[in-house]
Order: C-alpha cells, then sequence, then structure tokens
C-alpha cells in the first residue's frame, strides 16, 4: 500500500497512540495531537518519534496534503483541527471506521461484552502466536509477547477485534463494535455499565441486539450460555447465523493452582484462575476452533498464558502478602474478581478494595448496583475521589451513600490516597493477606509496587 499522510486527533488515547505506531511502523507519515497525553501513552509515543512538539490543538496542522484524519472519542466535536478537516472536505474517520476499511478483505473476528472480552481477545492472540499464524488486531491491553494493541497489515488473512461497546467519538455516539461487519462475534456478558451513554438498562442492551442483528449471511454467534439476556440476543431467528453457546470449562483448584480438566487430553495446569476465566477460556477454544487450532494445539497454549495487563495481574508474592490489581470497576466484574480471588485463596484473609473512578461508577442512581459485589471479601474497601466528581460534574456523594449502595455496614470509604495506603499497610497484622485491588484510575497516584 502506498505510504499516506495521517493526522490523529487525540492521538494519546490507549488504542489511537498504538494505532499510530502501528502505521508508523508501516511506514506511513503520521502527525497527531492532543491536549494532555499520559503515560505510558507519551513515552511509546516519543520512543517512535510521534509525541506531538507541543500539547494542544493547533489548526494549522491540518492541510490538504492529508490523505486522513482519525478522530479520537476524548476530543470535542467543536474540536479546532476537526473543524478544519471538515471545511477542506478531508476524509475523517473514527479508529473503528479505519481499521474496518483496513480490514475489508479479511475475515472479522469480534469479541464483545460488558466483561471478559480483553482477556478472551488476549487468548485468542497468544494461542494464534504460540503456532506462529499469520493475523491481525486490536486488542485493548498491552499482552505479553506483542509490541502494540494493533497491528494492521495487508497479508494477513484474519484479524481479531476487542469490540468496545462504548461510543464512536464526538460526531457519533454508536458503539464502536457497529463499524467492525463481523463475521464471526463472540458476546461474553451483559451487565449495564456507561449509563452517561445508555440511561437504562435496555437501552444499553439494544445495542448487542443491534450487533447480533447486523451478523453478515453464514456468521457464527459464539456466547455465554449462562448468561439469559445473550439467549434473546443470540437465539433469534436468523436461520442464516450460526449459533454457539459456551459455559464454564471444567476446572479445579490444587494447592492454590488451577488445572482444566479435559475429557482426551488429562489435566492442563493454567496460569489464570476464577470461574469468570474458566468462561474465557471456552469461549476463546470455541472462536479457535473456527481457526483451525484443534484442541491439542489450544491446551499446549494456554498454559503459558499469563493474562492481559491488570487483568488478575500479580504485583507482589512474598510468600505471605499477595498484591493483585485488576482493571475491575463495573459490578459484574468488581464480584467476579473479588469471588475468584477468595476460591483461589480460600485460607487467606482478602482484602479487597475498588476506586470508584468511572462516570457510571460515580453516579448516584447507578451506585445501588454494586450491592453485595464485595460480599466475599474479609475486608471491603472503597475509594473515590471528590475531586472526579466535580471534573465530571456529577452530584456529590459521601461515605453513607456508599456503605449504603454496597449493604454492607463494615465498609472502609477514603477519599484520600495516603490515608488508604496506610490502613492497607496496617491489615497483614502476620496473617498470610491477599489485596485485591480494582480499578480503572490509579487510586489517587497509589503506588502498589511499595505496599
Amino acid at each position: 500500500m502506498k505510504p499516506q499522510t495521517i493526522h490523529f486527533i487525540s492521538i494519546g488515547g490507549s488504542v489511537m497512540h498504538n494505532l499510530a505506531i502501528a502505521l508508523h511502523q508501516q511506514g506511513h507519515h503520521i502527525t497527531g495531537s492532543d491536549d494532555d497525553i499520559y503515560e505510558p501513552s507519551r513515552t511509546r509515543l516519543e520512543k517512535y518519534g510521534l509525541l506531538p512538539a507541543q500539547i494542544g490543538w493547533n489548526a494549522d496542522a491540518i492541510h490538504g496534503g492529508l490523505d486522513a484524519v482519525i478522530l479520537g472519542m476524548h476530543a470535542r466535536a467543536d474540536n479546532p483541527e476537526l473543524l478544519k478537516a471538515q471545511e477542506l472536505n478531508l476524509p475523517v474517520y473514527s479508529y473503528p471506521e479505519f481499521v474496518f476499511r483496513q480490514s475489508q478483505n479479511k475475515q472479522r473476528i469480534v469479541i464483545a461484552g460488558s466483561h471478559g472480552k480483553t482477556t478472551i481477545t488476549a487468548m485468542i492472540l497468544h494461542v494464534l502466536q504460540f503456532h506462529r499464524r499469520q493475523f491481525d488486531y486490536l486488542v485493548g491491553a498491552q499482552i505479553e509477547g506483542f509490541d502494540t494493541m494493533v497491528k494492521l497489515t495487508t497479508d494477513a488473512p484474519v484479524i481479531v477485534i476487542e469490540g468496545d461497546e462504548y461510543g464512536t467519538s464526538p460526531t457519533d455516539p454508536r458503539p464502536k463494535f457497529l463499524h467492525y461487519h463481523p463475521h464471526m462475534v463472540l458476546i461474553s456478558g451483559i451487565a449495564w455499565d456507561h449509563v452517561n451513554l445508555y440511561p437504562t438498562y435496555d437501552q444499553y442492551v439494544h445495542q448487542f441486539e443491534l450487533l447480533a442483528d447486523a451478523m453478515s449471511k453464514s456468521g457464527t454467534i459464539v456466547f455465554d450460555d449462562t448468561d439469559d439476556m445473550l439467549d434473546v440476543i443470540a437465539l433469534k431467528e436468523r436461520e442464516d447465523v450460526t449459533r454457539q453457546p459456551y459455559d464454564v470449562h471444567p476446572y479445579r483448584i490444587e494447592n492454590g493452582k488451577t488445572v482444566l480438566v479435559t475429557k482426551n487430553h488429562g489435566n492442563i495446569p493454567v496460569l489464570v484462575f476464577g470461574e469468570h476465566n474458566m468462561k474465557n477460556i471456552s469461549g476463546a477454544l470455541a472462536i479457535c476452533d473456527h481457526l483451525a487450532i484443534t484442541e491439542e494445539m489450544f491446551y499446549a497454549a494456554i498454559q503459558s498464558f499469563k493474562g492481559a495487563h491488570k487483568r488478575l495481574e500479580k504485583v507482589k508474592d512474598d510468600g505471605s502478602t499477595l498484591i493483585f490489581r485488576d482493571f475491575a470497576h463495573a459490578p459484574s466484574k468488581v464480584e467476579a474478581t473479588t469471588a475468584a480471588v477468595k476460591a483461589q485463596f480460600p485460607n487467606r484473609r482478602l482484602v479487597a478494595c475498588v476506586e470508584l473512578h468511572t462516570f457510571s461508577s460515580l453516579n448516584k442512581t447507578f451506585l445501588n448496583q454494586y450491592r453485595d459485589k464485595l460480599d466475599k471479601a474479609d475486608v471491603a474497601v472503597v475509594f473515590y475521589s471528590p475531586h472526579t466528581l466535580e471534573v465530571k460534574h456529577l452530584d456529590p456523594i459521601d461515605a453513607a451513600d456508599i456503605a449504603t449502595a454496597f449493604d454492607r455496614p463494615d465498609l472502609q470509604v477514603f477519599t484520600d490516597s495516603s490515608e488508604l495506603e496506610t490502613f492497607l499497610k496496617n491489615q497483614t497484622n502476620g496473617q498470610p493477606t491477599v489485596f485485591l485491588l480494582m480499578s480503572s484510575g490509579t487510586f489517587g497516584g497509589l503506588k502498589l509496587h511499595e505496599l
């Protein structure tokens, strides 16, 4: 493909900067801008010479010599660079639209769902790479063994895409996954989230119905058979679409280690744990079967899968104290992750801490979705920043609101990261302890490695 000149509006986003790097590595001329760029995006863009010289928007960066402009969700509809691109009638794409354009001649596999989609996508990529298959991909987290979260080539026959249900761009509120037009889709489970875009549960679920309805003829829907709502979506009358349910992969825990129980291949040790991850393994296995990966090949590869970044990621293990961090923030994820750690380490005291950081989690009307979600923890902790509430223009909440919502009178609530750190450091008391810290944020800058 002829090298193109492409400008990124909001280049600092997690997927956006990875897409920029991937296109740069292909030989395209890439420029970009943003009003703030955080780590690790800043260091990675700098490494490839793509870090903007100045922070902020600059309409002069948009000119008639651009072949395309890629617009990130972080920008606003009145962004001066976007307005200039529209004035010049330049092609403007969201990143899902651009990825689709680059993969029209490939088999497109989309992994969607409220929870588990990053891990399932990562499992599939790990298995394909283990067996040296040729493939493109887009995944929402950094994975060991992969330099970037995005790969686009001209010759790979298949692309595996993590399909996000969040809005596409400031000019397109539709879910990103509707732009990929998949030949095969996996829906891992549905639990209400993103209340700023989907104020009701029904509106949220409807986005997945649209995804299922948009399946091409002779397509395949792989879905979690334990989720009632997925039955409704996946079992709609579409004779031209193959429906394939999956369930929890049989497993058992032996001395704090999880092994898969198989009919024909013996017991397979794995590095991930938790019932939700056993479902994720079943989903990944189902997709890999359609990619000519046999069960034997899948089990050979999955044993070395360590998980995606911040998905039950082990931060510390000194024999007595274990620390895991996880991206969980939505209620269903908090519940599943907490239950998984307690089941894996039943004889250790579990201190589970969740940060309320997203628009949904800090919304007063949504808070009661967290009821009972930390019940498996011996010590339950919530952290939130009042400043985040102000930035998101949300109504104030206090410790009493949160304790009532979680329905846990002994819940510990913190708004200061140093006080949280002091509390956590006093929790071991010489007992074998597991700390589980769940957040899409940083707990106000808490240094986990120093705990």
